[in-house]
């Protein structure tokens, strides 16, 4: 089971281990993030240490930006779910305050690189940057390293077609939406997952009983109506038809996946549902009444079911 520490004050309950580090946002772990996660569990394995993944809660840009924060592709749970799938064993989550913007580059590296993980091996981008005023890069911790005893590898950019992957770029293939160029930046089809929670049961009343699951953070991915394929427990792929939007009576903040399966789920309540996006749609309309919406959301489950051979 992977290990979670929060925050900067819990660093001081990490055992002895040497660490093996990868630092960053890791927003959907496309194929840059994954070279990077390749590079550390190879360096784990070398020197005998923990994968270890340092990340920021909230988004950096998120303190100092916030009406301009990037979307999420990823919920903090869907991040940590694929950084354990992929083999780290150690995530610590950094809180991003004005404690953590105003640690210097050599602070960062003494108490959370040295002091608090003990890092063997340190796996960062070629641009990477970090500390107080972005003024700590590659060269500095190469530096340091050697000081502190440990390596560095500031990795090249991974190119998916022709240009860099990033989450930049894949927060704009999901908004478009083009899910075909977030599966070729992400090698994966992109999905959401979440607990099934109760909702308004209008879908019920409208004979298209859904499975809803709440984003408590602004997505990338365009709104609109999907078709989709759903997993859960020890079931799937089941096909069905997915609406995702805001609601007006929960937090502007907030969006909500709400999945028609083609095939009786039964009880999904406090269940992990995955919904993998396949097809878009058509973005979110307005309708004059529940008539209106009823025969839209059976047109768009004939749709679905015809483009997934459901």
């Amino acid at each position: 089971m992977m290990e979670f520490i929060r925050g900067l004050g819990n660093i001081k309950s990490v055992d002895g281990a040497a660490c093996a580090v990868t630092i960053g946002n890791f927003d959907g772990l496309h194929r840059g993030h994954q070279a990077l996660i390749a590079c550390t569990l190879d360096a784990a394995s070398q020197f005998e240490a923990i994968p270890t993944a340092v990340i920021f809660e909230p988004h950096p840009r998120e303190y100092f930006c916030p009406g301009d924060a990037p979307q999420r592709v990823f919920s903090l749970r869907e991040k940590l779910d694929a950084l354990a799938t992929v083999g780290i064993q150690r995530v610590l989550c950094l809180r991003f305050d004005q404690r953590l913007a105003e640690l210097t580059a050599a602070e960062f590296i003494r108490q959370i690189l040295v002091d608090g993980l003990r890092a063997r091996a340190v796996i960062v981008g070629e641009d990477f940057r970090f500390g107080a005023d972005r003024a700590g890069d590659v060269k500095l911790l190469c530096e340091l390293g050697g000081k502190h005893g440990f390596e560095v590898c500031g990795l090249t950019a991974v190119e998916v077609g022709a240009e860099r992957a990033s989450s930049t770029r894949l927060r704009a293939a999901l908004a478009a939406p083009d899910l075909t160029a977030a599966r070729a930046l992400l090698g994966r089809r992109y999905a959401m997952h979440g607990r099934v929670r109760s909702g308004l049961r209008l879908g019920r009343e409208l004979g298209m009983p859904t499975a809803n699951i709440l984003r408590h953070k602004p997505t990338a991915l365009q709104h609109g109506v999907y078709a989709v394929r759903a997993c859960w427990a020890n079931r799937g792929p089941v096909a069905g038809v997915a609406s995702l939007g805001v609601r007006p009576t929960l937090n502007l903040q907030t969006c909500l996946l709400e999945t028609h399966l083609f095939e009786p789920p039964g009880d999904l309540y406090g269940q992990i549902l995955e919904v993998e996006f396949v097809h878009f749609l058509r973005p979110q309309l307005r309708f004059d009444g529940l008539d209106a919406l009823r025969r839209q959301m059976h047109k768009d489950a004939a749709q679905a079911r015809a483009l997934l051979g459901a």
